[in-house]
């Protein structure tokens, strides 16, 4: 039974990642790992934007915040991103330039690898369970 007295929360909509300059920020987010952009808006008062992207698709999206001495750049992030291909995925980064850890793979765990981004937050993508 649902509580009604509570706060009301039905899910995660965005997660924020703190970063330096939100121009590179989007542009590897967009353009590198292929997220689409949802929102693009200037915050006058703060003087930076609301950018929100997510995975093609995907319910859940990450805003680019402006960092801030309580919220840094550079962190980790603890973010999950998933693909359906840890080893395609992390040739495909690596490729790009992009700094990428190693591609671990443990008995009953799904594959993954670490990712920094062009602000040096670190997430890392997982391998989706095809089961």
């Amino acid at each position: 039974m649902a509580d009604t007295e509570g706060p009301g929360i039905v899910g995660v909509g965005t997660i924020g990642i703190p970063v330096s300059d939100q121009d590179r920020a989007l542009a590897f987010y967009r353009d590198v790992l292929g997220f689409e952009v949802r929102v693009d808006a200037p915050l006058p008062q703060l003087g930076a934007r609301w950018i929100m992207l997510a995975p093609p698709g995907s319910a859940v999206s990450v805003s680019l915040v402006r960092a801030s001495e309580d919220a840094p750049a550079g962190v980790e992030t603890g973010i999950r991103f998933e693909t359906v291909d840890a080893e395609r995925a992390h040739r495909s980064l690596s490729e790009r330039g992009v700094d990428v850890g190693e591609l671990l793979r443990w008995s009953g765990v799904p594959a993954m690898f670490a990712v920094h981004d062009a602000e040096g937050n670190r997430f890392e993508i997982v391998e989706r369970d095809q089961g």
